[in-house]
């Protein structure tokens, strides 16, 4: 907190700015619905949903862990990673956790907001248990996100600079807030099970739109989530033997 307020302005402007984003991204939408009334089987609300389920998972992931993955090539560029190795804490939930954006909470909230409008519009009424599922999916999407970046942000104890690395990851997040149904093919094939781009947002906002139809899209983001947090963590662990520290 008081590191965000003594820059009040850069943290105002921050949060019109992502304010502003998102609203180009429902504008967008809304360009497009002008001209047709679904996409695949998603109406326009049903994709605001899907947009503002994107946009919250987005901001939280902004909050908790992408400044601190865009820090890990900086600390191994001027030897600070010496130091957090050194710490009587576990080294990867230090890196990760070291800084709160607190901004993207408040961003978060806006799409918040705008799920809670699109789900009054589309006439829904959730379950306590389809919100706890929508709460462990969207948790399941911020572990995915969390660990791939994680696992790229590795890649600077060989390039030592991997920020041009992370940001093209953080810019796959664009696929997130479109309806897989948009998508065919090898396209859809990778961005489902290799990154999974299309699972993140969509399983969640389907949850609470009622449109899945079995239970197997939820099972697979929560199995993926998984495995790319076990992948992440084995190359974690093989990234820091290649690590000299400053002095070497």
């Amino acid at each position: 907190m008081v590191r965000e307020l003594g820059f009040k302005s850069n943290f105002l402007l921050w949060i019109v700015v992502e304010l502003l984003w998102f609203g180009l991204q429902l504008s967008f939408m809304v360009v497009i619905y002008g001209h047709t009334d679904r996409i695949g089987d998603w109406s326009k609300w049903q994709v605001v949903l899907l947009i503002g389920t994107s946009h919250f998972i987005q901001q939280l992931f902004g909050a908790l862990f992408l400044n601190n993955c865009l820090q890990i090539s900086e600390h191994v560029r001027t030897g600070r990673m010496d130091f957090f190795l050194l710490l009587p804490v576990n080294t990867r939930f230090l890196l990760s956790l070291r800084q709160v954006d607190l901004g993207s909470f408040v961003n978060g909230a806006t799409a918040v907001a705008v799920m809670v409008y699109a789900g009054r519009q589309l006439g829904l009424s959730p379950t306590a248990s389809q919100l706890a599922g929508f709460l462990l999916l969207s948790g399941s999407a911020l572990l995915v996100h969390y660990s791939l970046m994680f696992l790229l942000a590795g890649v600077s104890f060989w390039t030592v600079k991997a920020q041009g690395i992370i940001w093209g990851y953080y810019n796959l997040f664009n696929l997130a807030r479109l309806p897989d149904v948009a998508f065919r093919g090898m396209f859809k094939a990778f961005f489902t099970f290799v990154l999974p781009m299309l699972l993140v947002a969509n399983v969640p906002a389907k949850l609470l739109a009622n449109k899945l139809s079995s239970p197997f899209d939820m099972l697979l983001l929560l199995f993926l989530s998984c495995v790319c947090l076990v992948v992440s963590e084995v190359g974690w662990r093989y990234s820091l033997r290649r690590y000299t520290s400053a002095s070497s």
